[in-house]
């Protein structure tokens, strides 16, 4: 493993740990060469998914994408990087336990938006603003009263 600090390809393992209900290995390593300490992740290599967009393109999924964009839709708000973190490796497993090879960008968006909700409400409404392309204050306003509803009922 190379280090990311000093690009040294050598590292000694100091601690590892299963994740994600045993489908991931967490293991921390310090780099022989300057000591700076790093963690990895191991998981079972799963045969590719695919993303359909919006206009019809297929890419290979790629679980930094959510996590960039939940990111962006939490900045300055008080949530955890391990929250949204472990939130993509829900939505990662969800996807996966479907067994399509396939998964569509709305799929995604909305599994997003109901972590997101579950999360953070001020979050949510950023994502979603994005996501659903409010064209107006009036879209926008519609989904903070659905929002207050849901919050009311409980």
């Amino acid at each position: 493993m190379i280090c990311p600090s000093c690009s040294y390809n050598d590292s000694k393992v100091i601690d590892s740990r299963p994740t994600d209900e045993n489908q991931t290995i967490r293991r921390r390593r310090e780099c022989l060469k300057c000591g700076t300490r790093f963690t990895t992740y191991e998981r079972i290599e799963r045969s590719p998914l695919i993303v359909v967009k919006k206009d019809g393109t297929r890419q290979r999924f790629d679980r930094s994408k959510i996590l960039n964009g939940m990111i962006k839709s939490c900045e300055k708000r008080p949530v955890s990087l391990s929250t949204l973190e472990n939130a993509v490796d829900d939505i990662e497993k969800d996807i996966l336990n479907t067994l399509n090879q396939e998964v569509s960008t709305e799929e995604i968006g909305e599994m997003v938006m109901e972590k997101l909700k579950e999360i953070d409400e001020i979050s949510y409404v950023r994502f979603a603003s994005v996501y659903k392309e409010f064209k107006d204050i009036d879209t926008f306003l519609n989904e903070l009263e659905n929002i207050i509803k849901r919050d009311r009922n409980g």
